[in-house]
C-alpha cells in the first residue's frame, strides 16, 4: 500500500473524541510520559480477570502492556492478581476502553492491540469493534506496521471482522484457527475444552496509512515527550 491511503469509511460518520470526558478517577500511567527504556507499548481491551495480561507480562519483559477492563468484579479479580505478581511492565486499568484510550494514548504510540473474545454484540452489531467509528481513532494510536489481534469463537463475528478489515479499513490481514491447546484467556480455555473452533484475525497498519485523528490528542498528554 502506498502513501495517502484513502480509507473507504472516511466518507462515513466520524468518531468525535472531543465529546468524551475522562473516566472517573483517571490517572495517566507513568509509562505514557516516562518510557525511559523505550519499551514497545501494547494495549489490551477487555482484559477480563487478567489471565492473558498476567501471562504476557511475565513472558515479555521487554514490552509494556496496558490492560483495560470495564466490569468491576472482573477488574477486581485482575487487580488482586496483578498486585501479587507485581510485574513492572503491566498496568491494570479499570475504565471504559474508549474514553480511556482517547484521554491516555498518544497518536502512533502502540505496537500492538489485543481484543480477545469481545462481547459478540449479536443483537447490536453496530457495537462490534470493527463496525464502530471509534475503530478509526484506535488505528490512529497504532504505529506503522503495528498489529491489532482480534480473537473470537463466533464465526459470524469473525467473518464480519475480516470483511470490514479488508473492505472498510484497508488493512492487510490474516485469519487463523486458534490451536486447540492455546490457553490465553479463561474464555479460550473454556471454548476449546468444549471442542469449539476459535479464530484469530491479525491486522497490520501499513506504511502511509492515514486517519482523521493522526494529529489529534487531548491537552494533558500533548506536551509529554
Amino acid at each position: 500500500m502506498t502513501d495517502n491511503i484513502e480509507l473507504t469509511h472516511q466518507q462515513e460518520r466520524a468518531f468525535q473524541p472531543q465529546r468524551l470526558s475522562a473516566p472517573r478517577d483517571f490517572i495517566l500511567p507513568s509509562i505514557i510520559g516516562e518510557n525511559k527504556n523505550n519499551l514497545p507499548l501494547l494495549l489490551e481491551i477487555g482484559a477480563g480477570k487478567g489471565k492473558h495480561a498476567l501471562g504476557f507480562a511475565v513472558r515479555n519483559a521487554d514490552k509494556h502492556l496496558i490492560a483495560i477492563e470495564r466490569t468491576r468484579n472482573k477488574f477486581e479479580a485482575f487487580a488482586k492478581l496483578a498486585a501479587i505478581q507485581a510485574s513492572p511492565n503491566l498496568d491494570a486499568i479499570h475504565a471504559d476502553a474508549i474514553a480511556w484510550t482517547v484521554h491516555a494514548i498518544k497518536p502512533n504510540s502502540l505496537a500492538k492491540i489485543f481484543i480477545l473474545y469481545p462481547n459478540p454484540e449479536q443483537h447490536n452489531p453496530n457495537q462490534q469493534w470493527l463496525n464502530m467509528p471509534f475503530f478509526e481513532f484506535l488505528l490512529s494510536r497504532l504505529q506503522v506496521n503495528g498489529e491489532v489481534i482480534l480473537v473470537t469463537n463466533i464465526e459470524a463475528y469473525m467473518d464480519n471482522a475480516e470483511r470490514q478489515a479488508t473492505k472498510v479499513w484497508c488493512l492487510p490481514n490474516t485469519r487463523y484457527t486458534v490451536a486447540t491447546d492455546s490457553q490465553r484467556t479463561h474464555f479460550e480455555v473454556k471454548y476449546l475444552a468444549r471442542g469449539e473452533t476459535c479464530w484469530e484475525l491479525n491486522m497490520r497498519k501499513p506504511e502511509g496509512y492515514k486517519t482523521r485523528f493522526d494529529e489529534w490528542q487531548v491537552g494533558h498528554i500533548s506536551e509529554d515527550k
